[in-house]
């Protein structure tokens, strides 16, 4: 099974179809901007659960993050936690800063 991963910006997501056909098998949904990427949601059709399309979807995303030099706040679990299995990857998150108060 080859899982092909691409973004549809229009659509404000990444979309990942299997074996070249037409059905979207999964979906990571964002929120862009100039320094960073907030990933929302991410979705697999039940059909395809366990097979790596979450796997390609957070990778090709987060590759592209990277690519693009954004940072990513990962409000999905399923990003937050595909991070946490792949430390590779922490170096990208966002960071809040906090404020010192006098």
């Amino acid at each position: 099974m080859t899982v092909e991963v691409g973004d549809v910006p229009e659509a404000k997501r990444y979309e990942a179809r299997v074996d070249g056909g037409p059905k979207v098998a999964g979906i990571a949904e964002y929120i862009r901007t100039a320094e960073l990427v907030a990933f929302v949601h991410t979705e697999v059709d039940a059909e395809y659960e366990g097979r790596g399309v979450g796997s390609a979807l957070a990778r090709t995303a987060l590759d592209e993050a990277c690519a693009a030099n954004l940072r990513v706040l990962a409000t999905c679990p399923f990003i937050t936690g595909w991070i946490n299995r792949h430390p590779e990857y922490q170096d990208l998150l966002y960071q809040s800063r906090s404020r010192v108060s006098d």
